[in-house]
């Protein structure tokens, strides 16, 4: 049996979908307040058959920070995905995702322990790993580093990461796969899905910073081919860089305009720039009461160019990666698609 954490979010989502068209019979963790209407909008993007596939889900209510939960959960349970992480780039989160996110994995590795568990796949991020000084692709061996410059986000990554190592160590078996910025369809307001919503309502600036970008579905489809049984004999307690390709900024915002019909972003937003809009965000937000829309966290790689390699698990897998453009495509064209539409259309 399968359990699979964090399943109302983008990666989990997809994953559900995959595991249960399938025919595989699931587990998925789930708190009281979890909208798992998610779940299904997602599901509908690549079926009809939406609610016989959600059928074959067991909703089991649980949390990570909750041990005793995860031990009634993981009865019968022989594989994990470990989907389930805050992602916030706001500074009033940092205590609460390094809580959340490496206190929840490093429970849910002692249960996976104590319940015999065989598989385990825990996906972290490149957040979790470090930058090359020349500008040469960062691998799987480009370690992390201690700086005043990480984000809350990049330690809880990477602090979550070494729960899965340490588990290795007491003898689970494990891989973890590091996804670069994810590309999906889902909640428009939020994550990067919004980033289509931005340039559908007309978003004017853009960045050179370079990045990486994969799938959604390839992010799924290469954690199902890694926790096959077969295969993972091969890959068990190692890591794996999940990124499609490397694009500016500039070049992945053009490519949505494109995809969208809609104009290119025209101006370019320096770090000086940058710096500003964070500054006026930040003091804005202490008259409203409410979140800046953009932190310096959040902004802080928009004009940084790191190259990533995803290279390692079609070296040794065979796996193949979607283009980039077919997946901009496919988004976008969902997005146009979609019954309700961000105000503004």
């Amino acid at each position: 049996m399968i359990l699979v954490t964090g399943g109302t979010g983008l990666v989990g989502a997809h994953l559900l979908y995959e595991l249960t068209n399938s025919g595989k019979q699931v587990k998925a963790l789930r708190r009281q307040q979890s909208n798992t209407g998610w779940v299904k909008k997602i599901f509908s993007y690549y079926t009809s058959n939406v609610n016989g596939l959600f059928a074959r889900i067991e909703w089991v209510e649980g949390d990570i920070l909750d041990y005793l939960s995860l031990e009634e959960a993981l009865k019968g349970i022989t594989k994990i995905y470990h989907c389930a992480a805050i992602v916030s780039f706001h500074g009033d989160d940092n205590d609460m995702m390094l809580n959340n996110n490496v206190k929840g994995t490093g429970n849910l590795i002692d249960a996976a322990i104590h319940n015999g568990v065989s598989q385990f796949c825990h996906v972290s991020s490149i957040s979790a790993l470090g930058k090359t000084q020349d500008g040469t692709e960062i691998n799987e061996e480009t370690y992390w580093t201690p700086s005043k410059r990480k984000s809350g986000y990049s330690l809880s990554k990477f602090f979550s990461e070494m729960e899965v190592w340490r588990g290795i160590e007491e003898g689970l078996d494990a891989v973890i796969v590091n996804p670069s910025i994810i590309m999906g369809p889902g909640n428009w307001e939020i994550g990067s899905p919004k980033l289509f919503q931005s340039i559908w309502k007309g978003l004017k600036y853009y960045t050179k910073g370079i990045a990486g970008f994969v799938d959604v579905r390839d992010v799924v489809k290469a954690m199902i081919l890694l926790m096959d049984e077969q295969q993972f004999v091969q890959v068990k307690n190692q890591r794996f860089i999940l990124n499609a390709g490397n694009l500016s900024f500039q070049d992945f915002f053009n490519k949505i305009a494109d995809g969208l019909n809609k104009p290119r972003p025209r101006s370019f937003a320096s770090d000086i720039k940058l710096h500003i809009a964070w500054r006026m965000a930040k003091a804005g937000s202490f008259f409203t009461g409410k979140r800046p829309v953009i932190t310096r966290d959040a902004l802080s790689a928009s004009n940084q160019k790191n190259h990533y390699s995803g290279e390692k698990i079609r070296r040794i897998t065979g796996f193949e990666y979607r283009s980039l453009d077919s997946s901009i495509a496919d988004i976008a064209e969902i997005f146009l698609n979609d019954t309700v539409l961000p105000t503004g259309k």
